[in-house]
């Protein structure tokens, strides 16, 4: 049972980022190549691997956490922030990407890294390691939030 919640944990959030693909792959060759971009624009071939490499870090944090759960209330909470962040990381791809809207991009990436932080926070009551696996996510947010507001402002 324990493997396979794991694996399940992974795959919920991979397939957050198919979905988030699903809705920015056919925006790259075409809309987000003609933006004008900030000078620290990392090259394209950089998001699919550092995506991926930020799901299964957000899939073994969920593991760490669901497999503690026993009906407790609190870690009911902090699963539900979770997927709430997990939401917002997809509706993120949709307001960018899919809407080609920079602005709502921007609006909901805000709002998605509070979640991640406070995902972070509550995790950390039941697992550091699960909490520890989300800074990365937080530091790449932290880091496409301020290229979102470059890409909204520039065009």
């Amino acid at each position: 049972m324990t493997l396979l919640k794991l694996i399940g944990s992974i795959i919920v959030c991979q397939v957050a980022g198919i979905i988030g693909a699903l809705f920015t792959s056919p925006a790259i060759k075409g809309w987000y190549s003609n933006l004008n971009k900030p000078s620290f624009n990392p090259p394209n071939w950089i998001f699919g691997p550092v995506w991926t490499a930020l799901y299964l870090l957000m899939g073994i944090s969920l593991f760490l956490v669901w497999k503690k759960y026993n009906g407790d209330s609190n870690i009911k909470i902090a699963l539900t922030i979770f997927f709430f962040q997990l939401v917002l990381n997809t509706l993120w791809s949709i307001m960018f990407f899919g809407l080609r809207n920079p602005m709502a991009g921007f609006i909901v990436i805000v709002v998605l890294w509070i979640a991640i932080l406070l995902t972070i926070i509550s995790f950390y009551k039941y697992s550091i390691t699960a909490s520890m696996l989300l800074i990365p996510y937080i530091l790449w947010v932290s880091f496409a939030t301020v290229l979102n507001y470059y890409l909204w402002k520039l065009n």
